[in-house]
């Protein structure tokens, strides 16, 4: 299934905390076997799922079954260690989404995991339509839980409309473009893409001629470096090692009794996804 990846990026690796976005799809996944993610670690990190179209099944560590929806929010929290799969269900034949992580702040990236599920209310405004699930825009504020200052929402633009959203001025802001070509602040930008707007706009804008989709990603500048490798986020490439090392130690052959980091996914059938070889050079810091 083609993935279009917009963070990181070598000119980019942050929008807020925001540190990854992947977009995939529309994808028939009748022809392709659709999504199949077997369980894996995750450290200091939040996972942000957001669907189009269709539906995933979440197993976690912690004992969650879940199922994500368009236009429903599963949040994640890896803090100190968690692990999850993800699976594409049999009666999805097509699957279109994004998949985000926030990185967590120092003081909290040792947090204890857990999982929040939200159905955000639909914000009519002049030309669209607003599904904020983190944050505030709008009028309209999310309860979920976040350790920095976030904005996560879906606009939907009629043809021939120009929305104007008031925003935080000590934000930075993207707009990720699902379909249609808009322009942001008079920029033009076309599908894919993910346009960038730099702190101190008390206003975001965008317009269209025919019809759009924008996830608006948004928050304060992190302002720390991270270490991302696979699925992990630490500080430095000796915590990268050891993550991997106790990874590897929990599903190796099924003789591991020390402290479980990660746990093991509850009702999960089948392996779980060992690490890829680390490089033999350290690992550079990014931010």
């Amino acid at each position: 299934m083609p993935v279009k990846r917009t963070i990181p990026h070598k000119k980019r690796s942050f929008i807020g905390a925001w540190c990854f976005a992947d977009h995939y799809g529309p994808n028939d996944v009748s022809h392709t076997g659709g999504m199949h993610v077997a369980p894996h670690p995750h450290t200091g990190l939040q996972t942000v799922t957001w669907l189009f179209t269709g539906e995933i099944e979440h197993r976690d560590s912690l004992g969650t079954l879940a199922y994500v929806r368009p236009g429903q929010l599963n949040l994640m929290t890896a803090g100190a260690g968690i692990a999850h799969s993800e699976v594409s269900t049999k009666s999805t034949t097509l699957l279109h989404g994004v998949q985000l992580w926030v990185a967590l702040p120092e003081e909290s990236r040792g947090a204890a995991p857990n999982f929040e599920h939200y159905e955000p209310g639909v914000v009519s405004l002049p030309g669209g339509e607003l599904r904020v699930f983190l944050g505030t825009l709008a009028g309209d504020t999310s309860p979920v839980e976040t350790f920095t200052p976030l904005l996560g929402a879906e606009l939907t633009i009629a043809p021939e409309s120009t929305i104007a959203l008031r925003v935080d001025p000590e934000f930075e802001h993207g707009v990720l473009v699902d379909h249609g070509a808009v322009t942001v602040q008079g920029t033009p930008v076309n599908r894919y893409e993910l346009a960038y707007v730099s702190p101190g706009h008390r206003h975001l804008t965008i317009a269209t001629g025919g019809p759009a989709r924008v996830l608006i990603l948004g928050g304060t500048p992190f302002g720390e470096k991270i270490i991302m490798w696979w699925n992990f986020v630490g500080r430095s490439t000796e915590e990268i090692h050891a993550y991997r090392k106790q990874w590897h130690a929990e599903i190796g052959d099924g003789t591991f009794d020390g402290d479980r980091q990660f746990g093991p996914v509850v009702g999960y059938v089948g392996r779980s996804i060992p690490a890829p070889a680390l490089p033999t050079t350290p690992l550079l810091p990014r931010g």
